[in-house]
């Protein structure tokens, strides 16, 4: 594939380091990226990901899915004179996780509602 083709993404994380520059294909997918980025990811950062499906990809503003390509991912921005793209990176535990907590926390608490006719 011609080096004209390749696009340009470096990945930045939550504390403003970045990931990349690395070229990929126009064809390749948010998921290609996601499993490139939880291989390069610093290991001396607070929250480390487990899973690519814990990493969000954020670009123009949106969330990313995984079937999206990065061509598809570009549209939005037209044209880029031999200019690279920054997509945000946000670590997000699966949701399962976050609604079992939510019950456990939520458990212990009972209302009580008591009326006093004096």
């Amino acid at each position: 594939m011609p080096e004209e083709d390749l696009v340009e993404l470096k990945f930045r994380l939550y504390d403003g380091s970045d990931i990349g520059p690395f070229q990929y294909s126009p064809a390749s997918t948010v998921a290609t990226l996601k499993e490139r980025i939880l291989a390069d990811w610093p290991k001396d950062k607070k929250f480390v990901p487990k899973a690519a499906n814990d990493i969000k990809l954020i670009s123009a503003g949106k969330i990313l899915e995984n079937s999206k390509t990065v061509g598809q991912c570009r549209v939005p921005f037209g044209e880029l004179p031999k200019g690279g793209i920054t997509m945000h990176v946000v670590v997000q535990p699966p949701l399962t996780k976050a609604k079992t907590e939510k019950k456990v926390d939520e458990a212990p608490r009972k209302n009580f509602c008591t009326c006093s006719i004096l």
